[in-house]
C-alpha cells in the first residue's frame, strides 16, 4: 500500500467541496472518487452516480448553495471535515415545496482514501435543522 499524503487528501476534499457543491461541477466526482466509491447516508448507500444526483438535487433546491469549510483534519488515509451550508430554498427538497427561505445548516463527514481517490464517505447533514428552518417541522423549544 502506498504511503498516504494527508495534505494531498485534504486538498482533494477541498476541491470536491468547491467544484461539486459550490460550482455544481459534479463530473469532478469521476476524477476524485474511485469507481467503487460508496457514500453512506443515514438513509442510503450511494455510488458515484447517486452522489452526483444528490448534489444536483441540493443545487436545484438551493441554486445559491455555498459550503464553507469550518474544520478539516487529516490523518493517514482519512479526512474529517465540517462544513456550513447556506442557501435559499427555491426548489423542492425532501418533500418540501420551495419556500424562498434562507437556511444555514452544518454537515460533518469522514472520507477514506485509497490510491489517491476517495473510496468511502460517511456523513451526517443536519436535516432536522434544515426542515425546521424551512417550516416543515415545528421550531425547537
Amino acid at each position: 500500500m502506498p504511503a498516504q499524503d494527508p495534505a494531498a487528501n485534504k486538498a482533494a476534499v477541498r476541491r470536491y467541496l468547491d467544484e461539486a457543491w459550490n460550482k455544481g461541477n459534479v463530473d469532478i466526482i469521476d476524477e476524485l472518487m474511485a469507481p467503487n466509491y460508496a457514500r453512506y447516508t443515514p438513509a442510503a448507500r450511494l455510488d458515484r452516480e447517486g452522489q452526483k444526483q444528490r448534489i444536483a438535487g441540493f443545487r436545484q433546491a438551493f441554486p445559491d448553495l455555498h459550503l464553507e469549510v469550518d474544520r478539516i483534519l487529516a490523518e493517514d488515509d482519512h479526512v474529517a471535515f465540517r462544513v456550513v451550508m447556506r442557501g435559499t430554498h427555491e426548489g423542492p427538497l425532501l418533500g418540501v415545496a420551495p419556500t424562498a427561505k434562507s437556511v444555514t445548516i452544518t454537515a460533518t463527514d469522514i472520507v477514506r482514501f485509497a490510491d489517491g481517490k476517495i473510496v468511502e464517505h460517511w456523513g451526517n447533514l443536519d436535516e432536522l435543522g434544515l426542515l425546521r428552518q424551512l417550516g416543515a417541522l415545528p421550531a425547537q423549544g
